[in-house]
This record gives structure tokens, sequence and C-alpha cells, in this order.
């Protein structure tokens, strides 16, 4: 089973309990302004956003829908393709593919998000496309980050650079991109300690650890990537927007789609931020981790193929 038929399997519980309420509120053979309103309603609950929501009710009250189809399923479809529409712009899939020169990535997120299982994920990916992978253990906070990490390099089969706890993340990062360059790797990928966005002093050691590295390279970090969590529903807005502020986020990775009613929280994001997706998460293991393509995402969303 691939992983986004594992998604859209996850989804299903979601999915069906979009369309159970959308049939709850399309009970007319045609769609009219309360109706709307209703649609609209439902959609903003579903974490899609206000936005998405007016969007997708204005083209629902310009789209001539047959009366003698299944009215929801029409809905459905409108879905699917405002979601292509929104997000086929967003895919990347040039990150994970062999680089010429050394791309140091920033890896960043707040506590229980999955950063560390994530870049294990990534390594394995960026290895089967024939790059030479580096991990640096920058979130030194954790004696068990470190080895958690550690454990990934050893199962992927990648290096790493790593310290003690308690030492200066960004040296860390410093020493992994400085042996990088010297043993002609061409990914690092560097691990941060979990942090609130709202905590100044965590955020000025998160922004050091990018400082330090264009002392080496005035281009890196090449990549910073905020890993989600779509449990969070709404407030991985405000994570996006605080990140945001101190490093500009050139990626994001959603993590425990499956484990969310409300997977429409990506759509909200995608919408607000226009950051390209990288890949979205789906449980522990090292394959459980999709190249991010819209259609599907779409598909597993809305279970119309």
């Amino acid at each position: 089973m691939g992983i986004f038929e594992k998604f859209k399997s996850g989804f299903k519980k979601s999915a069906s309990a979009f369309t159970t309420g959308l049939r709850d509120i399309v009970v007319k053979k045609e769609i009219d302004d309360k109706t709307l309103d209703k649609i609209e309603d439902y959609l903003i609950q579903s974490d899609v956003g206000i936005v998405s929501a007016l969007e997708i009710r204005e083209i629902i009250s310009q789209t001539k829908i047959d009366p003698n189809k299944d009215l929801t399923d029409e809905i459905n479809n409108i879905l699917k393709n405002y979601i292509i529409s929104i997000m086929k712009p967003l895919e990347n899939i040039e990150f994970f593919k062999k680089k010429e020169k050394l791309n140091a990535t920033l890896i960043s997120g707040v506590n229980g998000v999955g950063k560390t299982t994530t870049i294990g994920k990534i390594s394995k990916i960026l290895k089967g496309n024939g790059n030479k992978v580096m991990l640096a253990a920058s979130d030194t906070f954790r004696a068990a980050a470190i080895e958690q990490l550690e454990n990934w390099a050893n199962k992927v089969d990648v290096q790493i650079t790593k310290s003690s706890q308690g030492s200066d993340p960004a040296s860390v990062a410093y020493k992994a991109i400085e042996e990088a360059l010297n043993n002609n790797f061409n990914q690092v990928l560097i691990d941060t300690a979990g942090r609130l966005q709202n905590k100044k002093n965590l955020m000025e050691e998160y922004k050091k650890i990018a400082n330090v590295t264009k002392k080496i390279d005035p281009d890196a970090p090449h990549d910073v990537i905020l890993v989600l969590d779509a449990t969070s529903g709404q407030n991985v807005i405000n994570q996006v927007e605080e990140f945001n502020k101190i490093i500009p986020i050139t990626g994001i990775i959603m993590t425990k789609l499956d484990g969310t009613a409300k997977g429409g929280i990506l759509l909200a994001v995608a919408k607000k931020y226009k950051l390209p997706i990288i890949a979205l998460g789906l449980g522990e293991k090292e394959d459980d981790l999709q190249i991010f393509e819209a259609k599907k995402f779409a598909e597993a969303f809305t279970q119309i193929n």
C-alpha cells in the first residue's frame, strides 16, 4: 500500500464525516444562498480557512450543477479541483534531487511535531537519490534527541556530527557543515531543539544557528524547513507566522495528517503563505514520508479520484 493510499485510508473517517456533514446541508435539489452560507460555515469549521471557504462558496455559486447528479459529489469535485489549483504550484520535488554542491537545510518546529523522525525519513529519500548526507545533532537541549538522531543515522546509513548534551547548538551545525565540505557531502540536515514560537531566548538561539552557518557559506542555510503537526489545527498558522519572522521559511512538511478530522489546515496554510510543501508524514516507519503531490493529496482529502 503506497503512502497516499494510507492517507486516503487515514482520511476516510475525516472525509466520511465531511461528506456526511455536506449531505446534511445539501438537502435540496438546488443550492440557494442559505445552503451556500451553511457550506461556507462548514468549510471554516473544517479548518480550510476563511479565504478559501469564501472562494469555494463563490465557485459553487457560479458553477452550473446538474440537479440530477449527486450534489455532494459535485461539491467535493469542486473542492478537489480548488485544492489542486492552490497547491499544484507549491510542489517542490527538486528538494530531494541530487545536489551538485553542498546544501545545508535547517529543520525547525515546536516540540512534538516529529522533527527528528522526519529528518531520518528525509535522509533516506535523499540518499536514495544519490546524495551524500550528513546530519547535525543541534538539538543539544535533550540528550534523548541526540540519541534519537544517531539511531536514525544508523538506520538509514548516513553520517552524523554530534556533541554532548548542553553544547552550543550553533557550534555543532558549524562543525557539520565544515566536515561536509571537507569530505564532499552534498546534503547537511540540521536538527534543532523544539521551541515554542513565543519564547524569545530560544528563538534567538535558533537564529544564531542560521547566522553561524553563513560564516562558512554566505548562502546558508539554503533551505529552512518548518515541520508542522496537523493535529494542532489553527495553531499551525501562528507557528508559520512566528518562525517565518526569524528566518524566512523555504518549505513546510506536515505530519500526522491521518490523525485529525480537520486535514483542511494544510489548505489554509497553503492559501495564506504560498510556501512550498515538501512532503507529508504518516506514521513512524522510515518509508512513511511522501514527497508532496497536490493531485494525490486532493484525492485523499475528498476521497474522489
